[in-house]
């Protein structure tokens, strides 16, 4: 029995002396800030991660009162000044929320980039994520260029215009009964086709205009990736002859990237038509 009240008199007298204790530690803080302007400040409490919007910061952000002379400038009191607006860069938990950490979603791109052999011209194009693997593409990373064309205009045809191992087939070239500006003609027209144009082509940088990340703690631990919002500006590197088979490619049709493993066949395949995408 008198050990039991022996315990129980000590946590009283711990729970005094911790109470004793902060009482002195706020004293002390009023003492220190007595005389002090003190202003509003948002403060990080949780990590908050780039790209999460401000409208949902409300449970990683507390409201703190500091001196005048130590707030950020730019510092904000209230996330309805950062309406529409995402971290343009991770926050950590300390820092006070600053407007210009802030930016609108669309702007924030993500830029990477590495050398180009010195014998090498570089070339931007702009490729929607399903035409570059999702936007997983990096600076680094080596790719297959496909070309994919709808029907060319036959009329002014020449042999030349075949690139290597191109066959036109009479099969697939059809007629249309309109001409230019409306009259009405005969216009002769190529199929639509498809083909792996050039291998071993290094990606030197990568600008990914990305979807607005939500709350980390909101997603599952096994969420699949997100994907980029809209085209992705990719610098690609390689020969003369190759670029200007990029350019032309990306002018007039469309441009696919595949990923391409050291053990891929350095071949150019036939072409793909309609005639020929059946075939086994």
């Amino acid at each position: 029995m008198r050990r039991a009240i022996g315990i129980l008199g000590a946590v009283a007298v711990a729970a005094l002396g911790t109470l004793l204790l902060v009482g002195y530690v706020r004293g002390a803080e009023d003492r220190a800030l007595a005389g002090e302007e003190l202003v509003e400040v948002l403060v990080v409490d949780r990590e908050i991660s780039q790209g999460v919007p401000a409208s949902l910061l409300g449970n990683s952000v507390r409201l703190e009162r500091v001196p005048l002379k130590v707030a950020a400038e730019g510092s904000v009191s209230d996330l309805a000044v950062l309406e529409d607006l995402v971290a343009a860069n991770d926050l950590v938990p300390g820092e006070q929320i600053v407007a210009s950490r802030f930016v609108v979603a669309e702007s924030l791109v993500s830029t990477a980039r590495i050398e180009a052999p010195a014998d090498f011209l570089e070339v931007t194009v702009a490729v929607s994520p399903e035409r570059a693997l999702g936007g997983q593409l990096v600076p680094g990373d080596v790719v297959a260029v496909i070309a994919s064309f709808d029907p060319f205009d036959l009329n002014t045809y020449e042999p030349s215009d075949l690139g290597p191992g191109e066959v036109i087939d009479p099969s697939e070239i059809f007629l249309g009964t309109t001409g230019e500006n409306g009259e009405e003609g005969t216009s002769v027209q190529s199929p639509n086709s498809t083909g792996l144009i050039l291998h071993d082509v290094l990606v030197t940088a990568v600008q990914v205009e990305q979807l607005p990340r939500a709350a980390a703690e909101d997603l599952p631990a096994d969420a699949p990736a997100l994907a980029p919002t809209g085209n992705l500006l990719i610098t690609l590197a390689g020969p003369a002859e190759a670029i200007e088979r990029i350019i032309f490619t990306a002018e007039h049709g469309f441009l696919w990237l595949a990923a391409e493993g050291p053990d891929a066949p350095d071949t150019i395949t036939d072409i793909v038509t309609r005639a020929t995408v059946y075939k086994q």
